[in-house]
């Protein structure tokens, strides 16, 4: 998802004040108690042959793209292991 540099510009300038957080419910004693320490991957750069138009659209949500093609192998896997379970 992309989002507009107007739009951007429009959501930087809300003040503090005028962001309505009361359907976030408060971080209690529980959830720090449960919470993990999630430390990051490691990354490896590679080189994959990919068709044009697949790594165009890619590149059109952003320059974090990527990332995004990161997520999607993701969670393509993430598919796979669950049928297989």
């Amino acid at each position: 998802m992309s989002i507009s540099p107007k739009r951007l510009e429009e959501i930087q300038n809300i003040p503090d004040s005028a962001i309505d957080t009361s359907d976030i419910p408060e971080l209690d004693d529980t959830f720090w108690e449960n919470a993990k320490v999630v430390k990051p991957m490691a990354k490896t750069a590679v080189s994959i042959p990919l068709d044009n138009d697949v790594l165009e659209w890619f590149k059109k949500q952003g320059k974090s793209y990527p990332t995004l093609i990161n997520s999607v192998l993701r969670s393509y896997i993430n598919t796979q292991q669950n049928q297989t379970h």
